[in-house]
């Protein structure tokens, strides 16, 4: 009788244990998706920042014109590197809007999301606003580079609501635009409209842009058309000039 009682209370102090190891071991798993979500913020185009580390204010203006566009006021910003930057941003149009930095790539890609469905982003590096509001988003650039701001809701970008960030020195166009390195990419040119002064070409990545491999139509001058043909395996220069995507050189 003795022997069975001890077992039985062995037992019985085994079942009671077993649902303290599950518990442990479920803590622990969230311990390594915050692990994980904290790697996450570390992102190309940089991280977020604090009120007391900001070097300056820009202030930033979204809202629509009367020609049907969607636009942010300033169009572009030149950033230097490492530096902590608050945009105080004040939505004066009629309609929602968003204010994203990304990479262009990763832009790319949350916009094909929010098109199947529109998500409501809440991350440090982007902003949505109903008419008259008003928020802030405080980012450090740390590395160089050409990223983007964008607003991301349906339709939004397509409108025109984007621009580049260039962080860093780079050097000038003869229109003023910034190249930030002279990066040649590859590619295959797949129609030409001289008329237009477009060129859609079949590129693998554009490393200068953060950009994936994909079929895309840039804007070239007649200089550049002129050295081109439909079926041809070129080595380019793509940038953002004047906001557009452009090739600007050609091997």
């Amino acid at each position: 009788m003795k022997h069975l009682l001890m077992t039985t209370t062995a037992t019985l102090a085994l079942v009671l244990a077993a649902p303290v190891f599950a518990v442990g071991a479920h803590d622990a798993g969230h311990d390594k998706a915050g692990d994980h979500g904290a790697d996450h913020m570390a992102m190309m185009v940089g991280q977020p920042g604090t009120a007391q580390d900001v070097d300056r204010t820009i202030e930033v203006a979204m809202r629509e014109t009367d020609d049907g566009r969607m636009i942010f006021e300033p169009a572009m910003f030149d950033i230097e590197p490492g530096e902590t930057i608050r945009f105080a941003v004040e939505n004066r149009g009629e309609l929602e809007h968003e204010f994203a930095i990304d990479t262009m790539a990763r832009n790319v890609e949350h916009k094909a999301m929010m098109a199947e469905m529109d998500m409501e982003h809440d991350d440090p590096n982007s902003v949505r606003l109903d008419p008259g509001a008003s928020g802030e988003v405080i980012w450090t650039f740390a590395n160089e580079g050409a990223f983007e701001v964008a607003c991301l809701i349906p339709g939004h970008y397509e409108s025109g609501m984007h621009g580049p960030i260039t962080v860093g020195h780079g050097m000038p166009h003869s229109d003023g635009a910034t190249q930030v390195s002279l990066t040649y990419s590859t590619g295959t040119v797949k129609k030409i409209d001289a008329k237009a002064g477009k060129v859609t070409v079949i590129h693998g990545p554009l490393a200068n842009l953060d950009m994936p491999a994909m079929t895309m139509v840039f804007r070239a001058d007649e200089t550049v058309l002129a050295k081109l043909a439909e079926g041809q395996e070129i080595e380019f220069v793509a940038d953002r000039v004047k906001g557009k995507l452009t090739i600007t050189a050609v091997k």
